[in-house]
């Protein structure tokens, strides 16, 4: 796992979520949702690479809420 703070689309990411530990996942959605806001505020919009990262973690952690 990256010491980063954020997660650039030129960053590698997991192909396969559901392989990842809960506590991995839990540091790859906030690095890319670092990587969202500066995207948002520097360019003023998101990567599609980043958005895709985005939409993969969201349907990784539905799939893992047991509640």
């Amino acid at each position: 796992m990256s010491d980063k703070l954020h997660l650039s689309p030129d960053d590698d990411f997991p192909a396969d979520l559901s392989v990842v530990s809960n506590q991995d996942l839990q540091v790859l959605d906030s690095q890319v949702q670092r990587q969202l806001d500066y995207e948002y505020v520097v360019e003023g919009e998101p990567n599609p690479e980043t958005e895709f990262r985005h939409h993969d973690l969201d349907e990784e952690f539905e799939e893992r809420d047991d509640r």
